[in-house]
């Protein structure tokens, strides 16, 4: 009775306000694509990357069917540079007819902030699935009816609202602003025009392959169309035809845009351009000698005009594109006099959510490469080599000698520690002897100091 008159009202109280949807194609939307909604719930471990310190988190999602044999989309937030899902299950149907199924992650898509999940197993019948429009253009003002589900209080009942397109960006890709904030039941939910055709889904900010490292549209609900993830549908992540790609192009550099105040500061001429703030040790930027303070003003032909945040975002995509191992002309204001520097620009290197770990149960604790992403948050020198303590086990060797996530470990015994792999061949070698007490030699913060372990053999 409760899910009646929810489904009620919100097909009655939202079709007076929104001209262009008829309550007649609210209803016919509604029965189209709800059986195709489904229920993602999951857990995560965060990571937090300047200390390593995990946490645990369960959560859920609303899922949208996109084809009878089980392949589910949900919003990109469920995977993040510091945290991955794991135990996921997806609830298909509602009510008395609702159905959980084990599902699987795949690879998470770089164009686009959206993932896929793969329900698994064969013995489930062909599952209720959207299906999109080809043509999915919107204007400004256009009404569009978003689908979503209601929290766990109410039953995650199905539910429509209607919102109006406010805005078009055209940077770095069209994208349809809605005119109203929109709660987080409805993020990853299917999107339809005033012809009841599903044009897209709704989202959240950008990922780093639409414009940068950094979500920085946060907050503000976005309509992905159609188009923008049509192919990885006919092709899921994972697959072979999507997952072969180039690497992508690393610089290595933090830059900030040239505001007119900042040029105003240093005399220069109010023409945009980026201004390099950092440049990475190890990269090219800096083995073609970059500097912090020079300005950017075009890439490999490309002038560069960067007035505004998002303008970076633009900048840091041009170069990943540009593919590594290519040599580029990089054309720059030192002390307001023009310069051009060559660079051959590198690979990318992994983020601290592709680094490798590994778990010693003899000492009670979960080590991590360190990236570069990793140093730069811990302010860490290239000298500084190591792992870093991501997990302790609760009463194990390394807790009881008060070693913490965030820990570097830099030597065990009288095997120093550059890599994973020498963690691995120092504590077989001491496994040789098994001495009562070992002495491992870390870096906490701004110091380093001794922890004193008795290892437990037996656990190896």
């Amino acid at each position: 009775m409760l899910s009646s008159l929810i489904v009620l009202a919100a097909l009655t109280t939202q079709t007076a306000a929104a001209p262009g949807l008829s309550q007649a194609v609210l209803k016919g939307a509604y029965e189209q694509v709800t059986p195709a909604m489904c229920l993602v719930r999951y857990s995560s471990e965060i990571t937090n990357p300047a200390s390593g310190q995990v946490s645990r988190r369960d959560s859920s999602a609303v899922g949208l069917l996109v084809s009878a044999d089980g392949l589910v989309m949900a919003h990109g937030h469920m995977v993040l540079d510091n945290a991955r899902p794991f135990s996921i299950t997806v609830t298909v149907g509602w009510g008395e007819d609702e159905k959980e199924y084990d599902a699987v992650l795949l690879r998470k898509p770089d164009d686009i902030n959206v993932v896929f999940l793969r329900i698994e197993g064969a013995d489930h019948p062909p599952f209720p699935y959207v299906r999109f429009a080809r043509e999915t253009a919107l204007d400004v003002g256009s009404p569009v009816a978003l689908f979503g589900v209601l929290p766990e209080a109410l039953d995650n009942v199905r539910a429509l609202r209607v919102a109006y397109v406010g805005a078009i960006l055209q940077k770095p890709r069209t994208t349809y602003c809605l005119d109203a904030p929109v709660s987080f039941g409805y993020v990853g939910g299917p999107v339809i025009n005033s012809r009841g055709r599903v044009v897209g889904v709704l989202g959240f900010d950008l990922s780093p392959g639409e414009g940068g490292e950094l979500h920085t549209r946060s907050g503000y609900p976005l309509i992905y169309q159609a188009a923008l993830f049509r192919k990885y549908i006919a092709n899921p992540p994972g697959d072979k035809a999507v997952d072969d790609k180039t690497p992508d192009a690393w610089l290595g550099v933090y830059t900030q845009p040239l505001t007119e105040d900042l040029a105003a500061y240093w005399g220069l001429r109010d023409e945009g351009g980026l201004v390099v703030s950092t440049v990475v040790a190890g990269s090219p930027a800096r083995a073609a000698g970059l500097l912090s303070g020079d300005v950017i003003t075009a890439f490999d032909g490309t002038p560069i005009k960067a007035r505004v945040d998002r303008d970076v975002m633009a900048f840091t995509k041009l170069v990943r594109d540009t593919g590594p191992g290519k040599q580029v002309n990089i054309r720059v204001l030192r002390n307001g006099e023009p310069k051009t520097i060559t660079v051959e620009l590198g690979i990318r290197p992994p983020s601290s959510r592709d680094a490798g770990e590994y778990e010693d149960k003899v000492l009670g604790l979960t080590a991590r490469e360190i990236t570069t992403d990793v140093r730069i948050a811990l302010n860490l020198p290239e000298d500084v080599k190591g792992v870093i303590v991501r997990r302790v086990k609760s009463g194990g060797s390394a807790q009881l000698a008060r070693i913490r996530p965030g820990v570097i470990i830099l030597s065990v015994g009288d095997y120093g520690i550059e890599s994973l792999d020498d963690l691995k061949a120092a504590v077989a070698k001491l496994a040789e002897t098994k001495p009562k007490e070992v002495s491992i030699f870390a870096r906490f913060g701004p110091g380093t100091g001794f922890f004193r372990l008795e290892p437990r053999w037996n656990d190896k």
